[in-house]
């Protein structure tokens, strides 16, 4: 059964959130735990995925293109809407966010419970696609000035982004067929061993219930909309593109995953409604209990 799979991945993610609201082990681990998954275990985690990846695969090379399609119709979608409803940038970045972006730990946790080492390699080739245009969208999206910076500028943004470095580096080793030699693959496997829970343990950390309190019609319709909406969106597109197996269960698995607790962070870089943004993870990933298990029952991945 889907939830006796997945529940103890939600059960680490709540027992990082008691951990923190216990102040254990103290209130500097949090900050310093991400940054150390964010720049070296979780990068580990995509170069030893991508390594030996079958990237001339056609199923791959079409989950690819579901998954960049699926973005842009997503973002299309909203841009629309905010035609509608006009909307500032400090307000529609956060939007934005909630429905593009995603859980990145959850959804390789989950792939890796349901869909093992094959699913892995699918979904590292599959973030190489998504990482790069989510942190792309994100910035325009939450500030209306992000446009006239020119490609040359968002480039080296997205270049010092350590997952980008870790998909191009992961991609290089696949395409040359090189591999990770000399016993660098345990290295990585044992880096990427600690990166999923600790990254679960740090989203549960994350997590600001108090902010549920304030705009609760605008987080339930965005959390719908990225719980509920965004998964059908992706089976449609992944039908057009003739996705079967296990790339068809891959892509409705990070398309059904709350947005990323890291959304939180750009936002207020850029001076957006952080606390707008911290209810939409919040909200999401509670909601996430339910409706992940809902969703891929509903889309046959069992």
């Amino acid at each position: 059964m889907i939830f006796l799979t997945i529940w103890p991945l939600f059960a680490l993610i709540c027992l990082g959130f008691l951990m923190a609201r216990g102040g254990f082990p103290e209130p500097g681990f949090w900050p310093a735990a991400e940054r150390v998954n964010y720049y070296i275990l979780f990068p580990a985690l995509l170069i030893g995925s991508l390594a030996n990846a079958p990237l001339r695969d056609p199923a791959i090379l079409r989950l690819g293109g579901a998954a960049f399609s699926t973005i842009c119709l997503a973002a299309i979608g909203l841009y629309l809407w905010r035609r509608i409803r006009p909307a500032p940038a400090a307000r529609f970045g956060p939007s934005v966010q909630g429905v593009i972006r995603f859980n990145t730990y959850l959804g390789l946790a989950i792939t890796a419970s349901l869909a093992g080492a094959a699913g892995m390699e699918r979904a590292a080739v599959m973030l190489a696609v998504m990482v790069p245009l989510v942190n792309v969208l994100s910035i325009i999206a939450l500030s209306d000035k992000a446009t006239s910076r020119g490609p040359a500028d968002l480039a080296l943004m997205m270049l010092r982004n350590p997952l980008i470095l870790a998909c191009i580096a992961g991609i290089f080793l696949a395409l040359t067929g090189t591999g990770l030699p000399f016993g660098t693959a345990q290295f990585f496997a044992l880096l990427a061993q600690a990166s999923l829970p600790l990254g679960l343990l740090c989203v549960g950390a994350a997590l600001r219930p108090a902010t549920l309190r304030t705009d609760s019609g605008a987080i339930c319709a965005n959390s719908a909309a990225r719980l509920l909406v965004m998964p059908l969106l992706a089976a449609g597109v992944g039908l057009a593109f003739g996705l079967t197996g296990i790339e068809a269960l891959v892509i409705i698995i990070f398309f059904a995953i709350p947005t990323a607790p890291t959304s939180y962070v750009l936002t207020r870089q850029f001076g957006g409604d952080s606390t707008y943004m911290a209810g939409l993870v919040t909200a999401q990933t509670l909601a996430a209990v339910l409706t992940i298990p809902i969703v891929l029952l509903i889309y046959g991945t069992t």
